[in-house]
């Protein structure tokens, strides 16, 4: 079985201009390498991560909170429904082979705190000094992190 990596790009639902053009240029690179990519499903950095993988005609994967399907953004073509709330952040951090952290909200911290308990790669971008995160500095360094990765 020949398998495509699963790459989650996680950060705020209400994002910053700045944060939202980040994560749509992060989604379109992954989609470009052949990876799937995997969100939260929402708005903000979730949205803007899906809405560049799906203009690289990449495939998006959304892990909802609730239990409806219609609540993911409009760029997800998989929404998982799993009415856990933010224990879906478990589900997502799970199901990534390597997450991109874009800012340090709550949401996000969670995130990156699970992802590296369970032995996850985790890259950041404006992210809190949390050890185990492989930090960059710029959108570039992380555009050639992922290059190399995948």
């Amino acid at each position: 079985m020949n398998l495509r990596p699963i790459v989650a790009v996680i950060g705020a639902g209400q994002a910053t201009p700045e944060e939202c053009e980040r994560a749509y240029q992060v989604g379109y690179k992954l989609a470009q390498k052949g990876a799937v990519v995997a969100t939260g499903g929402l708005w903000g950095v979730m949205e803007a991560a899906s809405h560049g993988a799906h203009d690289a005609g990449g495939l998006v994967l959304g892990v909802l909170p609730g239990a409806l399907a219609t609540t993911a953004n409009p760029y997800v073509d998989l929404p998982i429904v799993t009415n856990l709330g933010h224990a879906r952040n478990v589900v997502l951090c799970h199901t990534a082979d390597l997450l991109v952290a874009l800012g340090g909200h709550y949401g996000t911290l969670s995130e990156i705190a699970i992802a590296l308990k369970i032995g996850k790669t985790v890259v950041g971008l404006d992210t809190p000094d949390v050890p185990g995160i492989t930090r960059l500095t710029s959108l570039d360094d992380v555009l050639a992190y992922l290059d190399a990765a995948l």
